[in-house]
């Protein structure tokens, strides 16, 4: 549903490399429509879908269990520490998998349909013959990951490896950090001005809401580390950029800040709902699993009542 956001903002972000010319999102969302109709926003969603879903399953699989560690062994990292370094080791986890598909999926936006792609003027600073590719035309996932991986091996599928940790590392610390505040936040707020003292807000729509927010905060803060991914990862065998600081050199040359946060707008867009759906999701589980750990101990009580009571009732001779 989100995913031609997603191909806005990366089309967006890697236009110094393919054109050279800058568009608006409006004129971007033109280009694409006119030139590769409604398949050129979903180019790339298999590999999306895919390094989503790995990424997601593992990166809250793990956050809580590291948090509660981390708070047991090491007390003094206690708070938005333990959320920060939890999370930052949760989407590390993650991105052994969804790097690889990053790869894939960008690469497939930016050619939109076999046409549009054999199309693209290239710029002329870029060391390449006249006529010639960046990369051959991808026809679906497990087509673009073959051949990568035969133009350029496993240092093709996780191009960008290093940018997108610096991106997603940060990125998912700062949003569990904003999270967690925003939830103190909001709890402190309910005791101070609330009057009804039965007023209570569902964990899952506070999850909704709040969740929107942090990663809507933490969208925007790390743009600057997406754009640099991005143009790492879509650039291909061309060598334009030499490693993440040539990248951040080379567009603040050239750019400035307007070039850092490129795509911001979108990039806002997608996770604002995308990071409340996930939250909400999150909440509505934690409450099933305390419930269920509440009804548990109720029913060891009540069990530990009763033998009790039997105990020390006499005994008939």
């Amino acid at each position: 549903m989100m995913h031609p956001i997603d191909t806005i903002k990366t089309r967006i972000q890697s236009q110094a490399i393919l054109s050279g010319s800058q568009k608006s999102i409006l004129q971007m969302v033109r280009t694409v429509w006119v030139a590769d109709g409604l398949r050129g926003f979903y180019r790339g969603i298999a590999p999306g879908v895919t390094g989503s879903l790995a990424t997601g399953a593992t990166y809250f699989g793990v956050i809580e269990s590291t948090r509660k560690w981390i708070e047991e062994s090491h007390p003094n990292l206690g708070g938005l520490w333990s959320h920060f370094i939890a999370g930052a080791v949760g989407d590390t986890l993650g991105s052994f998998v969804y790097v690889p598909c990053e790869v894939m999926k960008q690469r497939m936006q930016v050619q939109g349909t076999r046409t549009s792609w054999s199309s693209i003027d290239m710029k002329a600073n870029v060391s390449m013959k006249p006529g010639v590719q960046m990369y051959d035309y991808y026809t679906g996932m497990f087509q673009a990951g073959s051949s990568i991986w035969k133009e350029q091996g496993l240092k093709g599928l996780y191009a960008g490896y290093g940018s997108t940790l610096a991106r997603d590392v940060p990125f998912a610390g700062l949003m569990v950090v904003f999270y967690e505040a925003l939830k103190d936040l909001t709890e402190y707020g309910k005791q101070k001005w609330s009057t009804n003292s039965n007023f209570h807000v569902s964990s899952s729509l506070e999850g909704l809401v709040l969740g929107g927010l942090a990663g809507g905060f933490s969208a925007y803060l790390t743009t600057p580390l997406d754009v640099v991914k991005t143009r790492l990862q879509v650039q291909g065998s061309t060598l334009r950029y030499n490693g993440w600081f040539d990248t951040i050199r080379q567009i603040w040359k050239t750019e400035g800040t307007k070039g850092m946060f490129r795509g911001s707008i979108p990039r806002v867009t997608w996770y604002v709902p995308a990071s409340a759906l996930t939250f909400m999701a999150v909440e509505f589980l934690r409450d099933q699993f305390n419930e269920g750990l509440n009804h548990d101990d109720a029913q060891e009580v009540a069990r530990l009542s009763v033998e009790k009571k039997g105990s020390s009732l006499p005994k008939v001779a």
